[in-house]
Formats: structure tokens, C-alpha cells, sequence
């Protein structure tokens, strides 16, 4: 069992808390990338989906998961837990100190997250407090105005990283 944390960063003007939008533990966001085997390494054609809110039972034992595959080149199959309750939004302070943000823990049995995909449902705050919501970051950016603020919004160079956790 290896657990993976996503983390998340990009540079944001004027701008703080970037997370989903319901937030970090949003059931309903959908958390696209690819799984990469662990017993032969072949990496899935497709993003697979993942949000908390889709459980399905444990095929041995008692209990849930948020999904179960099958890898199509072995036929190993392996699963993958959210963990809720450890990611929290990129601020801005964590920009300027060019770091990473926990978002999710995945708990992965025989698979590894690679590639995560930014997509539609994201939400973030001006300095100066106005809301945006409901961002599509599928386009790997985003720029507004702040009539409050007066002053132009943008999220840009958007990276994210699984990292092992122990």
C-alpha cells in the first residue's frame, strides 16, 4: 500500500485560494489522471475519473473504495482510495514561495497516479475578496477583471506532482 499526495501549484496574479469548487473534499470533483501498473508498468490509455462521492464496494473484505480497474495489459487488478481531510487551497503565499499545495491523498493498491489533468469545477478569491467560481482550467490558464479590486486576475503555469507518502 502506497499512499500518493497530489499537490498542486501555479502562478497566481492577484489571486489566492485555488481549490475546487466545493472545496478541497468537493464530493462531487472529478480528479482525472492516469494509473500506471505496479506489477508491469503499462500506463492507462485513458484518464481515469475519481471523486469522492463514487464508492464501490471492496471485492474482498468489508468496505469501499473509489475505484477498482483492472489493468488491460496483466489483468492484475488494483484500486484507489481518496483520503478526505488532508488537502487544503494554493495561496498566494504559497506561490511567491514557488511551493506545492496538498489537494488529495490517494491510497493506491497495485497502481501509481501519473498526470493529473486540470478540468472544470475550480474556485478562487481576489485579494481584495471577490469570488470566482466555477473555472475551467482544462485551457491551462484564466484571466478576468476584479471590478472591486480593479485590477486584472490570472492563473497561470499550472503544475501538480504525485508525491509518495508515508
Amino acid at each position: 500500500m502506497v499512499n500518493f499526495m497530489l499537490k498542486i501549484s501555479a502562478d497566481l496574479e492577484n489571486l489566492t485560494n485555488l481549490q475546487p469548487q466545493g472545496g478541497c473534499d468537493d464530493p462531487s470533483f472529478p480528479y482525472l489522471f492516469k494509473l500506471k501498473c505496479g506489477r508491469c508498468g503499462e500506463l492507462s490509455q485513458k484518464e481515469t475519473c475519481v471523486s469522492l462521492g463514487d464508492t464501490v464496494p471492496l471485492l474482498q473484505g468489508k468496505g469501499t473504495t473509489n475505484l477498482v480497474q483492472k489493468c488491460k495489459f496483466c489483468m492484475r487488478e488494483g484500486t484507489v482510495t481518496m483520503i478526505p481531510g488532508k488537502g487544503r487551497p494554493l495561496t498566494q503565499e504559497d506561490c511567491e514561495g514557488g511551493k506545492f499545495a496538498p489537494l488529495m491523498l490517494f491510497d493506491c493498491r497495485g497502481y501509481e497516479p501519473v498526470g493529473f489533468v486540470f478540468g472544470v469545477g475550480w474556485k478562487v478569491e481576489s485579494l481584495e475578496g471577490t469570488k470566482f467560481e466555477g473555472i475551467d482550467l482544462s485551457g491551462d490558464d484564466f484571466s478576468e477583471y476584479d471590478e472591486k479590486g480593479e485590477c486584472p486576475v490570472m492563473i497561470s503555469n499550472l503544475l501538480s506532482t504525485f508525491e509518495p507518502v508515508k
